[in-house]
């Protein structure tokens, strides 16, 4: 099976991102021969519509799940569209997450797991100042 792993770096070693739609890396992985590859995520960084733009990418990669921490809404709307299963709440390093998904050890998700624009935090415009203009 082809999966896709929020990641914040290029290797099976890095640490899974919990972000999907603002993550640096997919590791687009198959889990039969453990062959995997690193994607820049090109939509990190989007002003806005990072979690769509992220899960058309993935899609258009052909994978049959993704796994990361949290999905918004319109990114688990555009995975779910595709047929792509959302697995979310995963955390530690790539290869420790895939040896899960591999031995049943993480549970598809039914809904949206974050609010829209969650992945934005720390400073890069997200939030709304109070009595700014």
């Amino acid at each position: 099976m082809k999966i896709a792993i929020s990641s914040t770096g290029k290797t099976q070693d890095a640490p899974m991102d919990p972000r999907f739609g603002r993550c640096p890396y997919f590791i687009i992985m198959d889990t039969e021969t453990m062959e995997f590859q690193a994607i820049e995520n090109q939509s990190a960084m989007a002003s806005g519509g990072a979690g769509v733009q992220a899960a058309q990418a993935t899609a258009s990669l052909g994978v049959e799940a993704v796994i990361t921490g949290n999905v918004g809404p319109k990114a688990f709307q555009t995975l779910s569209a595709a047929g792509i299963k959302i697995i979310t709440g995963a955390s530690g390093m790539v290869k420790d997450v895939v040896e899960k998904f591999k031995t049943g050890g993480l549970v598809e998700t039914t809904a949206p797991t974050a609010d829209s624009h969650a992945g934005m935090g720390g400073g890069m415009g997200g939030g709304r100042r109070a009595g700014g203009r």
